[in-house]
């Protein structure tokens, strides 16, 4: 099935808003849970970078399991971020979270390298993908940490009908058609696999952990 692109930025205030309100907490969680499994060596304290933070509700997960660590989120969304917002200052992280509006490449983070860089569900919303892996280039330095986590494309639309019954059965309609579109988006684990060789970060891991989702992770070669 060839990949149907979808917009790059979640504008559209009820989006942002069904996004925010909606019950991600099952594959948040998982996704936090599998970073510490694939860096179980991270440092007690350091500097992470969120792409793509959007509503930032990965992002408190990541601050709360990494509680010594400063965040930085960055998303294009404005109105993605006014949730993000929101939700950091009702979750009194204020110190330690900050959201910065940045739309990828050219966006600048508050600093010039991380000990960490994160991203989940960015991705599948990049028409170029090469933008995520120069953003990896450019807040990397040696032995910075990498985890990446985003949606897979299936093989046929009847399967991703069946993905969005099954995982979206009770969500708004908007969300269901997010989801839906958001896996027609998606790439492929080859294509996720010949970026990451593209990139020239070869050393790090790929594989898939659910019948939608996968995970790369490592480190940046020092």
């Amino acid at each position: 099935m060839e990949r149907i692109p979808e917009p790059e930025l979640m504008n559209e205030v009820e989006q942002a808003r069904a996004y925010a309100k909606a019950d991600f907490a099952e594959p948040h969680a998982r996704c936090i849970e599998l970073l510490q499994h694939s860096l179980p060596n991270l440092p007690q304290s350091g500097a992470a970078l969120d792409l793509g933070c959007g509503s930032g509700d990965v992002t408190l997960r990541l601050a709360r399991a990494l509680p010594d660590w400063s965040v930085d989120g960055l998303d294009g969304s404005s109105a993605m971020l006014h949730f993000g917002y929101e939700a950091v200052e009702q979750a009194s992280l204020s110190a330690q979270i900050t959201l910065h509006q940045a739309y990828l490449p050219d966006g600048e983070a508050p600093r010039a390298h991380y000990d960490l860089i994160f991203s989940n569900s960015l991705l599948h919303h990049l028409a170029n993908p090469m933008v995520l892996w120069q953003s990896v280039h450019r807040w990397a330095k040696p032995n910075t940490a990498i985890f990446i986590m985003d949606l897979m494309r299936p093989d046929c639309t009847q399967t991703v009908a069946q993905l969005v019954d099954q995982y979206a059965a009770n969500e708004p309609e908007i969300l269901r058609r997010d989801f839906y579109n958001s896996l027609l988006a998606a790439y492929t684990l080859d294509e996720v696999q010949m970026q990451v060789q593209q990139a020239h970060l070869n050393d790090l891991n790929v594989k898939a952990v659910s019948d939608r989702h996968f995970i790369l992770w490592g480190h940046y070669p020092s």
